[in-house]
């Protein structure tokens, strides 16, 4: 009675393991045919904006024999630099420290034949976030005289702060000019053109807008910085069922 009942189940399990393998190779086999009909196409939207924020990478970089004269000569000179950044309303939330660095400067030495040590080098760099565009120039004329001869300015990069609402322009584009080449597609083909069954989003995020500087030093007139114009752009990928 025992072994029956075994094989009862045994047989039982058989074929519950069969209807499941049949099923799955049935879902399986749904997918991948659903995924090769209909119309695949893709759509481009792009939005041109005008930056409203700026970030300007600056600091301050000194070079003597002892490391400690060189942290001093840096420290008393960012501070103003600090204050310049200050008097243009920037609130220190908005600088933040880019790198801080102590290196040693060497030579060669034929005598020795070896590199031998001449000094320290000390740089801190901070990035400030500007939000008025129009005083950017100024701010740079003050930080040049403020930090004189060790006054380094790497560049700055412009970016729009809430990019949300323009990527939704983009998205309508996007989704406009699938549909547009859908409907090509279907009318070259002879077909009807059905809803979409499938929408898929690549966002591009575009590198900000950078200008590159080189060490800067007070300048006789006003330094004249323009932001332009910078694009936002998104792809789709829309599959398109074809009616029968």
């Amino acid at each position: 009675m025992k072994k029956t009942y075994l094989k009862a189940a045994g047989f039982l399990l058989v074929l519950v393991l069969f209807f499941l393998a049949g099923c799955t190779q049935t879902t399986l086999g749904g997918i991948l045919q659903s995924q090769q009909e209909g119309i695949w196409v893709t759509g481009t939207g792009k939005v041109a904006v005008a930056p409203d924020i700026a970030n300007l990478s600056l600091g301050i970089e000194a070079q003597e024999t002892t490391v400690a004269a060189a942290q001093v000569k840096v420290t008393e000179t960012m501070n103003r630099v600090m204050d310049a950044l200050t008097e243009y309303n920037i609130a220190k939330k908005d600088v933040q420290t880019q790198y801080f660095s102590i290196s040693q400067v060497t030579r060669w030495d034929d005598d020795k034949n070896q590199e031998v040590v001449i000094g320290y080098r000390v740089s801190n760099m901070v990035v400030a976030k500007i939000w008025t565009l129009d005083g950017i120039g100024a701010i740079i004329d003050a930080v040049a005289v403020a930090g004189g001869d060790l006054t380094r300015i790497r560049g700055i990069n412009f970016a729009v702060d809430d990019p949300s609402e323009y990527y939704e322009e983009a998205r309508k584009k996007a989704m406009e000019q699938a549909e547009v080449t859908a409907k090509q597609l279907a009318n070259f083909g002879g077909v009807a053109l059905g809803k979409p069954s499938y929408i898929s989003e690549s966002t591009f995020t575009p590198p900000p807008v950078t200008r590159v500087m080189l060490e800067a030093a007070p300048a006789p007139m006003p330094t004249p910085i323009s932001p332009g114009e910078m694009e936002i752009s998104l792809n789709v990928q829309v599959v398109y069922a074809i009616v029968k």
